[in-house]
């Protein structure tokens, strides 16, 4: 057992600890387990945060002594718990000394009201609350290196993903499924059956839900564009808000009776700002075909901070609308029934999904796919191979910037209002970060990293504060465990896993066993 690596996990451990009571979040959490279960404290969900922790530290502690040249996983974790419960205890210790002086401490550290610190010490004096933290943590981290301990001496996790294979397999091996699989248009039918859930949802759901699931759609339509340019073609754009704002500027100015008054139709606007999008893509491409990695992220970022100060510009107020923005943007209208509803904007934004997802595939699948696919894995040899990099490159901007243009005339037709607070900087990095934790490359990734990182922060309002942090998280979280994606492709899932998948591959088709 090694002795300092254990000391390093819990120090691990309890600056995490520490971070998380700094920031408030075991009383916000407590708070939102208090309104769920109905609890007559916010304790409970403060300390869960804590000793969740606690035993993910330990079991690391346990495992990394199983792996060792000796044993004493008990012994890490309790050597783990009491380095980092001790760092816990020494600051619960310290903050509740100082608040009972009466000394405003929260003018430093805005979270460490003495409400949060009562949810930590149960009431008791300092030390006894230090010494009772160090007790429960150190449990904690114990408990955490026993499961790992019992997990390896009996194969828990093997078996328990042993039983889940298993499962599935009887599941897809039931007759009913056998025969549904085996027949002639069952895909058709189960496409049919989302198609008509699909229609359904929005008849059934409320102003609010549609609405907010709206708001998710337009992020999957933002996402899929920006996944041809970062995920398929490998450019990394960080000014994508440019041209999400210039499709919706563009439907805003032609169909609000102010600044100008032109007053012109929705559906024959919506073109033009998509349109103009994706000339501006283009325009964008030209100068900067020759950057790549970091340097044509500053650029296109720049790029994207223009189009923001220039719509917020007083000097261009009577052409944009300044930073009032555009008021009164009309909606749809079909045949003189109006469509400005959450629910209609819900099937139009469905509608939009289907549309981008579906020359997006093409797309993928095509030609045009493999070369900038070869163009995101290298591009020098994609040019030595008679890849025309610059006119894919061009031809990837104007696309993603199109998708982005219809993305953002919907967004200010819907909301009646567009101005420059709409299109910030933080859009583009909740873009690309729903592309990277979907799995870049994957249109079902793309659909699922917007439900996770714009639906999930509607249901937890409560997290709306820490959306950075989450984010910043879940980054972390999704490159360590799994870099490919929640829902990757089955290329980008065998270039990050080459060296697990394909012997195996190679091996079922030459009938090896291997070394």
């Amino acid at each position: 057992m090694d002795i300092r690596a254990s000391l390093r996990e819990g120090l691990l451990v309890g600056s995490i600890n520490v971070a998380i009571i700094l920031l408030g979040l075991t009383g916000l959490v407590g708070m939102i387990i208090q309104d769920w279960f109905n609890l007559p404290s916010q304790m409970l969900g403060a300390w869960l945060v804590l000793l969740g922790i606690a035993l993910w530290g330990g079991a690391r502690a346990g495992g990394d002594a199983l792996r060792g040249p000796g044993k004493g996983a008990p012994v890490a974790g309790v050597i783990a718990g009491l380095a980092g419960g001790l760092v816990v205890a020494i600051l619960v210790g310290v903050a509740a000394a100082v608040i009972a002086t009466g000394f405003e401490l929260r003018k430093w550290l805005v979270q460490l009201t003495p409400e949060a610190i009562e949810l930590l010490t149960f009431g008791l004096a300092p030390l006894p609350a230090a010494l009772l933290v160090l007790v429960l943590l150190t449990i904690a981290s114990l408990l955490g290196a026993l499961l790992v301990l019992a997990s390896a001496r009996y194969g828990w996790r093997d078996s328990l993903s042993l039983r889940s294979r298993s499962t599935a397999q009887q599941v897809r091996s039931l007759p009913a499924i056998q025969r549904f699989r085996q027949h002639k248009y069952s895909q058709q039918i189960l496409f049919g059956a989302v198609v008509l859930i699909l229609l359904i949802l929005p008849l059934i759901l409320g102003q609010y839900w549609n609405y907010t699931l709206g708001t998710v759609g337009i992020y999957i339509m933002l996402g899929l564009g920006l996944n041809i340019v970062v995920g398929l073609a490998g450019l990394l754009d960080l000014g994508y808000v440019a041209f999400f704002a210039i499709g919706g500027y563009t439907v805003a100015l032609l169909t609000a009776p102010q600044p100008h008054g032109i007053m012109m139709n929705f559906w024959l606007a919506l073109p033009i700002g998509i349109a103009l999008a994706a000339l501006s893509g283009v325009l964008l491409g030209i100068p900067v075909l020759r950057m790549r990695g970091d340097y044509l992220a500053i650029v296109t970022l720049g790029f994207g901070e223009i189009i923001r100060i220039l719509s917020k510009s007083d000097v261009l107020t009577d052409f944009t609308g300044g930073p009032r923005g555009v008021r009164a943007v009309a909606g749809p209208s079909l045949f003189g029934l109006d469509l400005s509803s959450a629910m209609s904007f819900m099937f139009l934004i469905m509608l939009g999904i289907v549309l981008v997802a579906f020359v997006t595939n093409r797309l993928q699948h095509s030609r045009v796919g493999r070369a900038w696919m070869a163009m995101r894995e290298d591009e020098d040899v994609a040019e030595a191979m008679g890849i025309h990099t610059l006119k894919y490159k061009l031809l990837a901007f104007a696309i993603g910037a199109a998708f982005a243009g219809l993305g953002g005339a919907i967004f200010a037709s819907r909301n009646r209002f567009t101005g420059p607070e709409d299109f910030t900087l933080m859009v583009s990095i909740n873009v690309l970060c729903l592309v990277i934790i979907g799995g870049m490359g994957s249109i079902p990734g793309v659909i699922v990293g917007a439900l996770v990182l714009k639906g999930l922060p509607e249901i937890l309002r409560e997290l709306d504060d820490y959306r950075m942090l989450v984010f910043g998280a879940l980054l972390i979280f999704m490159m360590i465990v799994r870099p490919e994606g929640l829902w990757p492709s089955k290329r980008r899932r065998m270039e990050l896993h080459e060296d697990e998948e394909i012997p195996i591959e190679y091996h079922e088709a030459t009938g090896e066993t291997g070394p």
